[in-house]
């Protein structure tokens, strides 16, 4: 064994993305897929509807409010929440196993699931999207043409919530650009697994 071994990171490495709603994390994830394709994005179980193009199992694992219910109670899950109406969990077990195996892992989950996870997992590295401003978020949430005016309405109020978290992250990255995002995130799971283990 080489002396500086016991410095060097066991496992892969637990990253939990935020941020507000259309902030764009699903593109800036899929793009980052393309550039740095050891990395794995956990599927979340929700219990809110598909969107127009989500395929369940890849997008999402849609499921009951009962089911959802019944694999909470059973511990199936490493961090659960409500979102706008909804619930959505992180599988325990799956994340788990993709640790143990080195392979790096990345949450998209909402503010309030990520500093649940930074409790249970205090290794996890939290990194927090932001949009360039709030009117482009605002511009963003209006061109998925999905929401109502009151559903965008909330969304932003909830925004400006989570914005105020930033202080509990680990990293902040504006998505200015899909491309730019994704290769600061590519950056920062770089420079974490150069990090020195205390």
């Amino acid at each position: 064994m080489r002396t500086w071994d016991k410095y060097v990171r066991r496992g892969g490495l637990l990253l939990v993305l935020s941020g507000p709603s259309g902030v764009g994390k699903d593109a800036v994830l899929a793009e980052l897929e393309k550039i740095y394709p050891s990395v794995r994005r956990c599927v979340t179980v929700t219990t809110r509807p598909p969107r127009e193009n989500e395929r369940n199992g890849v997008d999402y694992t849609f499921v009951s409010a009962g089911e959802f219910r019944r694999r909470a109670e059973e511990g199936a899950f490493l961090e659960y929440a409500e979102v706008h109406g909804y619930l959505y969990g992180t599988p325990r077990q799956w994340v788990e196993d993709q640790l143990s195996k080195g392979i790096d892992v990345v949450l998209k989950i909402d503010v309030q699931g990520g500093l649940n996870v930074k409790q249970v997992k205090p290794e996890a590295i939290l990194i927090f999207l932001v949009p360039p401003s709030l009117e482009e978020l605002e511009r963003r949430l209006r061109s998925r043409n999905s929401e109502s005016e009151e559903s965008i309405t909330r969304r932003l109020l909830n925004a400006r919530k989570e914005l105020e978290q930033i202080p509990h992250y680990d990293y902040m990255i504006e998505n200015s650009s899909i491309e730019h995002a994704a290769e600061e995130l590519k950056a920062v799971i770089v420079a974490e697994h150069c990090r020195v283990r205390k």
